[in-house]
Protein backbone atom coordinates (compact mmCIF):
# COMPACT_ATOMS: atom_id res chain seq x y z
CA UNK A 1 0.00 0.00 0.00
CA UNK A 2 1.37 3.45 -1.31
CA UNK A 3 1.63 6.13 1.97
CA UNK A 4 1.61 9.75 1.46
CA UNK A 5 5.12 9.58 2.25
CA UNK A 6 5.70 7.29 -1.20
CA UNK A 7 3.57 10.50 -3.40
CA UNK A 8 5.56 13.18 -1.78
CA UNK A 9 8.88 11.16 -2.50
CA UNK A 10 7.38 10.77 -6.14
CA UNK A 11 6.37 14.44 -6.82
CA UNK A 12 9.54 15.62 -5.23
CA UNK A 13 11.79 13.21 -7.46
CA UNK A 14 9.75 14.96 -10.18
CA UNK A 15 9.60 17.98 -9.53
CA UNK A 16 13.62 18.38 -9.90
CA UNK A 17 13.69 16.51 -12.84
CA UNK A 18 11.88 19.07 -14.24
CA UNK A 19 13.42 22.42 -12.26
CA UNK A 20 17.10 20.57 -14.03
CA UNK A 21 15.50 20.55 -17.40
CA UNK A 22 14.30 23.93 -17.09
CA UNK A 23 17.59 24.89 -16.08
CA UNK A 24 19.92 22.91 -18.40
CA UNK A 25 17.97 22.90 -21.51
CA UNK A 26 18.43 25.41 -24.62
CA UNK A 27 15.37 24.13 -26.55
CA UNK A 28 12.18 25.51 -26.11
CA UNK A 29 10.45 22.47 -26.46
CA UNK A 30 12.60 20.87 -23.56
CA UNK A 31 11.58 23.92 -21.47
CA UNK A 32 8.19 23.00 -22.32
CA UNK A 33 8.20 20.10 -21.48
CA UNK A 34 9.93 20.49 -18.10
CA UNK A 35 7.88 22.51 -17.10
CA UNK A 36 4.58 20.34 -17.65
CA UNK A 37 7.03 17.89 -15.64
CA UNK A 38 6.75 20.51 -12.95
CA UNK A 39 2.74 20.70 -13.22
CA UNK A 40 2.63 17.24 -13.15
CA UNK A 41 4.22 16.93 -9.84
CA UNK A 42 2.18 19.67 -8.50
CA UNK A 43 -1.11 17.37 -9.29
CA UNK A 44 0.23 14.37 -7.77
CA UNK A 45 0.42 16.42 -4.52
CA UNK A 46 -2.82 17.83 -5.04
CA UNK A 47 -4.60 14.63 -5.37
CA UNK A 48 -2.16 12.71 -3.02
CA UNK A 49 -3.44 14.70 0.04
CA UNK A 50 -6.44 15.27 -0.70
CA UNK A 51 -6.50 11.33 -0.91
CA UNK A 52 -5.43 11.19 2.61
CA UNK A 53 -6.66 14.66 4.22
CA UNK A 54 -9.92 14.50 3.33
CA UNK A 55 -10.84 11.56 0.64
CA UNK A 56 -14.85 12.56 1.40
CA UNK A 57 -14.00 15.68 -0.30
CA UNK A 58 -12.60 16.34 -4.05
CA UNK A 59 -11.15 19.20 -3.62
CA UNK A 60 -7.52 18.44 -4.47
CA UNK A 61 -8.82 16.60 -7.81
CA UNK A 62 -10.91 19.91 -8.77
CA UNK A 63 -7.54 21.60 -8.27
CA UNK A 64 -5.20 19.17 -10.32
CA UNK A 65 -8.10 19.75 -13.28
CA UNK A 66 -7.44 23.34 -13.01
CA UNK A 67 -3.81 22.93 -12.93
CA UNK A 68 -4.30 20.70 -15.95
CA UNK A 69 -6.22 23.37 -17.78
CA UNK A 70 -3.83 26.16 -17.32
CA UNK A 71 -1.04 23.89 -18.35
CA UNK A 72 -3.19 23.09 -21.72
CA UNK A 73 -3.11 27.01 -22.33
CA UNK A 74 0.50 27.37 -21.72
CA UNK A 75 1.40 24.58 -23.62
CA UNK A 76 -0.75 25.62 -26.88
CA UNK A 77 0.55 29.46 -26.60
CA UNK A 78 4.48 28.58 -25.91
CA UNK A 79 3.80 26.09 -29.00
CA UNK A 80 2.42 29.06 -31.21
CA UNK A 81 5.55 31.15 -29.78
CA UNK A 82 8.14 28.28 -30.99
CA UNK A 83 6.81 27.65 -34.21
CA UNK A 84 6.48 31.37 -35.31
CA UNK A 85 10.04 32.03 -33.68
CA UNK A 86 11.34 28.79 -35.82
CA UNK A 87 9.68 30.39 -39.25
CA UNK A 88 10.72 33.71 -38.71
CA UNK A 89 14.48 33.29 -37.47
CA UNK A 90 14.70 29.36 -37.92
CA UNK A 91 15.62 28.79 -34.55
CA UNK A 92 14.21 27.40 -31.43
CA UNK A 93 17.13 28.33 -29.24
CA UNK A 94 16.05 30.13 -25.52
CA UNK A 95 19.61 31.97 -25.69
CA UNK A 96 18.58 33.70 -28.77
CA UNK A 97 15.60 35.31 -27.39
CA UNK A 98 16.71 38.86 -26.83
CA UNK A 99 15.46 39.62 -30.74
CA UNK A 100 11.91 39.74 -29.04
CA UNK A 101 12.64 42.46 -27.13
CA UNK A 102 11.54 45.36 -29.87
Amino acid sequence: MATLDHYLILSAILFCIGIFGLLTRRNAIGVLMSIELMFNSANINFIAFSKFITPEALTGQIFAVFVITVAAAEAAVGLAIVVLMYRNFDIVNVDNINFMKW
